[in-house]
């Protein structure tokens, strides 16, 4: 049986629309389907709660121009048709869209055409996401960037806390609180994971020896590196290099 075939086979015993109940857990995601005529045919207990309804079947089969003002529902089908006319997908749409208090506020959308059991588009789907809301959570990323991107090209060197935090424009204490509380990590934690990450690079794509390994990725010795990697890995590197080749034997190994 060839995969596509054990894909189908499978999929063919799952109740229908099974997958869109995970759009209802996803936190700070609101979901719809439309039919061709525009009608709401589907939506998650956010995008519900949102439209001013309680239950999902009280908004089945109206369409945007009885919830949102005018421009806004003749913005929102005009993208809907452009779905629906040319089969592709409309992704990262920024827009206006009602917030929990009704106010506009901008969202990021992304509408994709449904399609029948005959191949036929008989509808859309989107989700509808804050951007103001990313924007925030992005924002702690965006202050650490710099530093984020430092430790991934310089993780074999010495960590310097002090050279780290100014290049933050921080003072070191704040730093460490800031790194911490952004990535539920310390500095040096972070750091050794990307060497741990540069170790099982090398260790599948060549031949060198583990203690080689364990210096060519920033340890300071291979006792040191076969602690950290159990701890990160839950295996050894030996363990490690002889899965990982048995599931991908076409890798050509070459020693440095």
């Amino acid at each position: 049986m060839t995969p596509e075939e054990q894909r189908r086979e499978w999929t063919e015993q799952l109740p229908p629309g099974q997958f869109r109940h995970l759009f209802d857990h996803l936190p700070g995601t609101l979901f719809f389907a439309k039919d061709r005529e525009g009608r709401l045919m589907a939506g998650n207990p956010a995008f519900v709660k949102r439209c001013g309804f309680t239950l999902e079947k009280e908004l089945i089969g109206i369409t945007d121009s009885v919830i949102f003002p005018p421009r806004m529902a003749e913005k929102f089908r005009k993208d809907d048709e452009q779905v629906l006319s040319t089969g592709k997908p409309l992704l990262g749409i920024i827009e206006l869209f009602p917030n929990r208090e009704g106010k506009p506020e901008w969202f990021i959308t992304d509408k994709l055409p449904l399609l029948n059991t005959a191949g036929k588009i008989c509808g859309l789907c989107g989700t509808v996401r804050s951007y103001e809301a990313q924007r925030a959570a992005m924002q702690p990323y965006l202050e650490l960037a710099s530093v984020a991107d430092h430790l991934k090209i310089h993780f074999r060197e010495k960590l310097d806390v002090p050279a780290l935090a100014k290049m933050a424009h921080m003072s070191v204490r704040q730093f460490e609180r800031k790194f911490r509380a952004t990535f539920q990590m310390t500095p040096q934690e972070y750091m050794i994971r990307m060497r741990v990450i540069e170790a099982c690079d090398l260790l599948v794509r060549t031949n060198l020896p583990v203690t080689t390994v364990a210096l060519d990725a920033g340890f300071y010795d291979h006792s040191d590196f076969a602690r950290q990697f159990r701890r990160q890995m839950g295996q050894t590197a030996s363990q490690y290099r002889l899965e990982r080749r048995v599931e991908v034997p076409v890798q050509v190994l070459k020693v440095r």
